[in-house]
């Protein structure tokens, strides 16, 4: 039976990826009755598969693309100040040889090639260092070092790479757990008033006197003075199917693919290759013993294909960092693989490369009612894509000013250098706890660690042990706070503990879960 509630929402945000729930966070902080739909669980698709960093985005300065770079920029030092827990500075190696390439598609390299003929295709050292430069500058950092430069004959840097490899720069950026960013975001949506249901898809939606009815999956039928789509890769799916308009915009399915692989060296810093190719991946170190290496760039038909990575991908990750690392990195290394679809706006850009990674807000309201659509985005600007969001439908929905900048996610409420003092004080008070334990939690829970273990003298208090650190106190934690339901949930998504258990012992969390 259709139940519908009388009293409309403000505000139906379709989509809990990190753009939708960055948008129903910062509408129920300007006091907006907010719901979000979202068809599988938080972060299930996109925002969970990232390269895991808040960047501005080097490469696209080659593209001319400075003010996403510019905002990028900006945002990154803003957004580390307000999740200290979940997202922290990390210094970037780019070893320089003289035989790196451009893609021959961007504008820079055909610039280049139309000034100085006899540079066509080359990446020459001093561009590289304007690019670094730029990058410095252009979003006015206050936190994090700039660039320098590396001999890597002497640096430990240089330990891990083959020896043709002499000099390196070396520049900051920021590191970010991307689904805990989506959970905790939804998390604190939900302190601030709005309804966050995951695993219920919306079928439906029409305008009736002015009003969006939305029907959900389980027969909920609900009014909403205003929608948004933030549906990500099925964001089309959405306008088509769903809402029933047919506009120009097309989103652009993009599938990067990582690898991870046991760790290749020791320090805490990552690498940013260049290939033959014009192309460039990061090599990054991953949850105490691995290493992340990505991305590639290949169009994605059908958002219903789930993604993963070929062979040909893995064999091509594999490849391009074994021309860097002494260690060659085999496919039989290979012990993690995940994929990602990015729905980015279509420019008509020629290759997957090339597509903008800029965001694009279309504001409809040809059915009776505002219905947003969201396109593109980085995950370094989804508070600002917030904000903007809020903005376009200003003239809609009558709400307050903008407030989330530098206001801290849920566990994010201290210093950002800090961290070392969270968890001295966290073994302090449970002494039961090993090092690596208690930075894991204060990495990912901040200050709420401290209220996660409250009364636990010992592990017999915390419950069942799953194995790797996890105990069921803190899976009862995600289920009641972070809308965690399965062991995927818990295991690849609020955590990426996954990859430390076995089998038997993440079939032990979903049973545990469904008791």
């Amino acid at each position: 039976m259709t139940q519908t509630s009388s009293d409309p929402f403000d505000l139906v945000v379709i989509g809990g990826g990190i753009n939708g729930c960055g948008i129903a966070r910062d509408a129920a902080g300007r006091g907006l009755k907010v719901l979000l739909a979202e068809k599988g669980d938080l972060a299930g698709a996109t925002s969970s598969a990232s390269t895991k960093l808040f960047h501005g985005g080097l490469r696209y300065l080659e593209y001319f693309e400075f003010r996403l770079v510019r905002e990028a920029l900006i945002e990154r030092e803003r957004l580390l100040t307000a999740m200290p827990h979940i997202a922290w500075p990390m210094r970037f190696v780019l070893p320089y040889h003289k035989g790196m390439r451009f893609d021959a598609e961007t504008p820079t390299s055909r610039l280049l090639g139309w000034v100085m003929p006899w540079m066509r295709g080359r990446r020459p050292a001093w561009l590289i260092r304007l690019g670094l430069f730029l990058y410095d500058h252009l979003g006015g950092r206050k936190i994090l070092p700039g660039t320098s430069k590396l001999d890597l004959r002497h640096a430990p840097e240089g330990g891990p790479l083959r020896d043709e490899f002499r000099h390196a720069y070396e520049y900051s950026d920021c590191w970010v757990q991307d689904s805990r960013l989506v959970a905790l975001n939804a998390r604190d949506a939900a302190e601030r008033g709005a309804e966050i249901l995951t695993r219920t898809a919306v079928t439906a939606a029409r305008v009736e006197d002015g009003l969006w009815t939305v029907t959900l999956e389980n027969g909920r039928s609900l009014r909403a003075k205003a929608l948004v789509n933030a549906a990500g890769p099925w964001v089309s799916a959405v306008l088509h199917q769903v809402l029933h308009r047919d506009l120009r915009d097309h989103v652009r399915l993009v599938r990067g693919s990582h690898i991870v692989v046991p760790r290749l060296y020791a320090h805490e810093k990552a690498y940013f290759f260049q290939g033959r190719d014009g192309r460039i991946i990061f090599a990054i170190p991953y949850e105490q013993d691995f290493t992340l290496i990505g991305t590639t760039d290949a169009d994605h038909s059908d958002p219903d294909t789930a993604p993963r990575c070929t062979d040909s991908e893995r064999d091509y990750l594999c490849g391009f960092a074994s021309d860097y690392f002494k260690r060659p990195v085999r496919p039989e290394d290979v012990v993690w693989t995940y994929s990602g679809v990015r729905p980015l706006y279509d420019d008509g850009a020629r290759s997957a490369t090339a597509a903008t990674r800029d965001y694009v807000l279309t504001l409809d309201t040809g059915a009776g009612a505002p219905v947003l659509n969201v396109f593109g985005g980085k995950i370094t600007t989804y508070r600002r894509l917030a904000e903007s969001a809020l903005a376009k439908l200003g003239a809609h929905l009558p709400m307050g000013r903008d407030w989330t900048a530098g206001v801290p996610l849920p566990g994010g409420d201290f210093p950002v250098d800090q961290v070392p003092s969270l968890v001295a004080d966290l073994r302090q008070r449970h002494p039961f706890l090993s090092l690596g334990q208690a930075w894991r939690l204060v990495r990912g829970y901040g200050t709420d660690a401290g209220a996660m273990l409250a009364g636990a003298t010992g592990p017999e208090d915390l419950g069942a042990s799953f194995g790797a650190g996890l105990f069921a106190r803190e899976v009862d934690w995600l289920r009641t706070h972070e809308f965690a339901r399965t062991a995927e949930d818990v295991l690849w998504r609020r955590t990426r503990l996954g990859l430390h258990l076995t089998p038997e012992q993440s079939a032990a969390v979903d049973r545990y879960l469904h008791a």
